[in-house]
């Protein structure tokens, strides 16, 4: 694994020609992907974008060989100098590992539950090689450190749930380069990670990809991803490849409509406060402007007293002073306080942004508000209703007035129940609409949220991702709630659909006025949408200011460090911003 002297021309480690695909359904043949033409090359990464069904992720299966069988494949794949198309599927699972392997979206569910992630790397090393248990876990070992995970002689005996979910991904990642492939097919690799383990997760891509000399083929909806990581870009739409070319040129000088129009939809950290012309440089690079001083940490402001008046005890929706929110004992398990010492409120019509990785509490908040878990300490009041130590009884009168909307519509819909009735569900169990009454209000919410109203029969399984979310927004907005929590509702989106999803919430927000709460990881879409950010770290408030503050100016380093890893859709922005957060984990590194 040393890295590569030669310095001749890359070597081409897959070859596409004519590839086509269709699958038989409901007696008819339905074309998924048509005259694909592409390559892969050592050392390059190829990334393959489009909207949800354009054909990306069946262009990976194909390639490794693991499509249904109701799938018809024409035309070539040749991975180094063997045809895949046609091949037994007893010297594909001989080639599956050793020389092409597969980086799957959610390790959660491609790990196996029940064994240590130590095993499953030695089983896949045992698996092709001729290797002895104990040098197949010494080589997992060493995998293990070449993807970073800290202390691997103790996480080789640890099981997939036992890691966080950048682990999980280094996992996987060491599992998929255990026997030194030539290819690698990443699916969706760091869709579901925060943008801080996102940015240490393509970091890593970038190195093996350096130091193995293998040739990577990314599927992705993330421009900003892609502009990171790729060399070159695969345009699909509708299961044609529309462009293809170098990432810098279809960036800066798209010749396709349909790309340009992908391009467009990018949430963009930043372009909501300026144009092309605009000083690019990092803000937080100069003093920022005088203004009143945002909150640096809960324990450092006294937030302001809540309101005594009845005209601002209405404009409050929500109020926190210094509260703590605890997960209850379990059994043997001690209660964990996940919050501890946040301050925060929601006016009336406000959204307040909350961003921050992956265990920082955010969506802990969310639950809280509507009494899914307890506040142990301080004051807090939702919609005038004390949320200490409220009664079971008394819950039924916040959430009447408060909704979510859930990452994931298509697990949070009753699968079993048309769109229709999950829709009316609310209205008919607070008593609220009945027969035509409840039928007219289901119409003008499915009216709302810009869906057909013959689509009120379908099931939720029959619906894209972004109509399914659509869903999931009239269901919530059914009881006219006061209080949204929107948490990540458009992270597992394409970004045309995502572009859509938003400008409707901006709209029905801007029509009905509610307050929201939106949770995210991504801040080029809380910039989009929320008016003030609360920065949240390890379970305590980081920083909170105006929106133009907070991404422009930030004060601590946690929130700077957290701005620098947001991938921009600019292949040279986005080199530059790697070297600076490079620099400020060094800065950070020799602080401490």
């Amino acid at each position: 694994m040393s890295d590569p002297v030669s310095t001749s021309a890359p070597v081409t480690t897959a070859e596409i020609r004519g590839l086509g695909v269709e699958f038989w359904v409901a007696g008819e043949w339905f074309p998924a992907v048509v005259d694909a033409n592409f390559d892969v090359r050592a050392g390059k990464t190829v990334a393959i974008v489009g909207e949800s069904g354009s054909g990306k992720s069946t262009i990976a299966l194909s390639m490794m060989g693991l499509l249904p069988q109701n799938a018809h494949v024409t035309g070539s794949i040749r991975v180094g100098s063997t045809e895949i198309v046609g091949l037994d599927e007893r010297a594909l699972r001989a080639m599956r590992g050793r020389s092409m392997s597969m980086i799957f979206q959610e390790p959660m569910t491609a790990l196996n539950p029940v064994y240590t992630i130590g095993f499953q790397i030695a089983e896949m090393l045992r698996s092709h090689e001729s290797m002895s248990p104990n040098r197949a876990r010494q080589r997992a070992i060493e995998l293990l450190e070449l993807v970073e995970i800290p202390d691997p002689k103790r996480r080789i005996e640890s099981y997939p749930h036992e890691l966080s979910g950048g682990q999980r991904q280094r996992a996987m990642i060491a599992q998929a380069l255990a026997c030194d492939p030539y290819l690698i097919v990443a699916d969706e690799p760091t869709t579901a990670l925060d943008v801080t383990v996102q940015a240490e997760i393509l970091k890593l891509l970038r190195d093996l990809r350096d130091r193995i000399d293998a040739g990577i083929v990314l599927i992705t909806h993330d421009m900003g991803v892609v502009a990171d990581l790729a060399d070159e870009v695969v345009v699909m739409q509708r299961g044609k490849i529309v462009e293809t070319g170098s990432t810098r040129q279809v960036y800066s000088a798209p010749r396709d409509e349909y790309t340009r129009s992908l391009l467009a939809a990018v949430p963009h950290l930043g372009a909501k406060s300026g144009g092309a012309g605009e000083d690019r440089r990092e803000p937080w690079s100069e003093p920022a402007p005088e203004q009143p001083t945002a909150r640096s940490s809960a324990a450092a402001h006294d937030p302001a007293p809540v309101p005594t008046t009845s005209d601002d005890a209405q404009s409050v929706v929500v109020e926190l002073h210094k509260v703590a929110i605890e997960y209850p004992k379990r059994g043997r398990t001690p209660a964990f306080r996940a919050i501890d010492d946040v301050s925060l409120s929601i006016a009336q019509g406000e959204v307040l942004g909350l961003v921050g990785e992956s265990g920082s509490g955010k969506t802990t908040i969310g639950r809280a508000l509507v009494g899914l878990l307890p506040f142990v300490e301080g004051r807090a009041s939702v919609l005038g209703h004390d949320m200490v130590g409220i009664k079971k009884r008394d819950l039924g009168a916040v959430r009447s007035d408060v909704s979510f909307v859930f990452q994931d519509p298509g697990s949070s819909l009753n699968p079993r129940l048309p769109i229709g009735e999950s829709i009316g569900e609310p209205l008919r169990l607070a008593k609220v609409a009945r027969g035509s009454a409840l039928d007219t209000r289901v119409e003008e919410l499915l009216d709302q949220v810009e869906l057909p109203r013959l689509l009120r029969n379908r099931y939720p399984h029959e619906l894209s991702g972004g109509q399914r979310q659509r869903v999931g927004l009239a269901r919530a907005l059914a009881l006219d709630p006061k209080l949204l929590i929107a948490d990540e509702p458009t992270s597992a989106l394409d970004v045309s659909v995502q572009s859509r999803v938003l400008e409707l919430f901006q709209e029905l927000q801007r029509e009905i006025g509610f307050a929201c709460l939106f949770i995210s990881h991504d801040l080029a879409v809380v910039e989009i949408l929320a008016e003030r950010i609360v920065v949240l770290s390890k379970g305590s408030i980081v920083e909170e200011g105006p929106r133009e503050q907070i991404l422009h100016h930030p004060r601590q380093p946690y929130t700077q460090r957290l701005i620098a890893a947001v991938p921009v859709p600019d292949p040279d922005e986005q080199e530059r911003r790697r070297e600076l957060r490079d620099s400020l984990l060094v800065h950070d590194a020799d602080a401490s």
